[in-house]
């Protein structure tokens, strides 16, 4: 059973969308990974673009936070390092 995203595109009036090469860094993981959550993972928004991924950030942020081994690599060396308290 899916879970629910933690934030959906529906509460924000206008996403941000980042692209594959973004999201990896933003995340602090590789490019590979986001490829493969792209193809398994349901609750990551995407639309393509010219024949280019375009990853809802609200999703992004979700996904990263989905287990404790992507929540450590985003805590250390993406985005949540400058982060000092989540909402």
């Amino acid at each position: 059973m899916p879970k629910e995203p933690l934030f959906t595109s529906k509460e924000v009036a206008s996403p941000i969308w980042v692209s594959v090469s973004e999201a990896a860094s933003l995340g602090g993981v590789q490019s590979k990974t986001i490829r493969r959550a792209l193809k398994t993972d349901q609750n990551l928004l995407f639309r393509i673009v010219k024949n280019r991924y375009q990853i809802e950030f609200g999703s992004l942020i979700g996904f990263l936070h989905k287990n404790t081994k992507l929540n450590n690599k985003f805590n250390s060396a993406g985005l949540g390092q400058y982060i000092a308290a989540w909402k």
